[in-house]
């Protein structure tokens, strides 16, 4: 089931969920969901707090290359236990801030621990969309949006822009 995807300024975007003690099956309709989620709008990640669940839940999708096989993952509780000191610039964009993107510096490469749909504790090493892909959306879990990497007036400019596309699609 799709579910309606929440656009900043919205104050859940900004706080940071809780960890899951469990797997239910509750949850793993919610991972299913934001995966259908997430390929609807389309995008590469969502997080639970884009979808008003303010769990540590994650999910993505970076597989985009011209016949490489989808690899949808769901992570929860997701750390990053280390990251490469080498650096890549991505422009990022965010399904919670529509058609706006931005340049953002992080790490090359993460080591990342989390657990799966069935409990498993699990731990991979991710490099280049990847490896941006989660921190932008372990970001969401803890309250922080790409557009907090930038400067303050570019950040405004956009928070702007977001405020008046909800403003007209109220009234739509």
């Amino acid at each position: 089931m799709k579910r309606p995807i929440l656009i900043h300024p919205d104050p859940r975007l900004k706080k940071v969920s809780a960890a899951v003690d469990d797997i239910t099956d509750a949850r793993r309709q919610l991972a299913e969901d934001m995966l259908e989620t997430m390929y609807d709008a389309p995008g590469i990640g969502l997080a639970a707090p884009q979808v008003g669940v303010l769990e540590r839940l994650v999910v993505l999708d970076c597989a985009k290359r011209e016949g490489e096989e989808p690899r949808p993952l769901a992570m929860f509780n997701p750390e990053i236990v280390a990251a490469s000191d080498e650096l890549n610039t991505y422009e990022e964009g965010c399904l919670s801030i529509p058609e706006q993107f931005a340049d953002v510096t992080r790490p090359a490469e993460v080591q990342v621990r989390w657990m799966d749909v069935d409990g498993a504790l699990r731990e991979e090493g991710f490099g280049g969309l990847w490896a941006t892909c989660l921190q932008h959306e372990i970001d969401h879990l803890n309250g922080k949006l790409f557009i907090d990497y930038l400067g303050p007036m570019k950040r405004q400019m956009i928070t702007r822009r977001m405020v008046k596309l909800k403003r007209e699609q109220a009234r739509a």
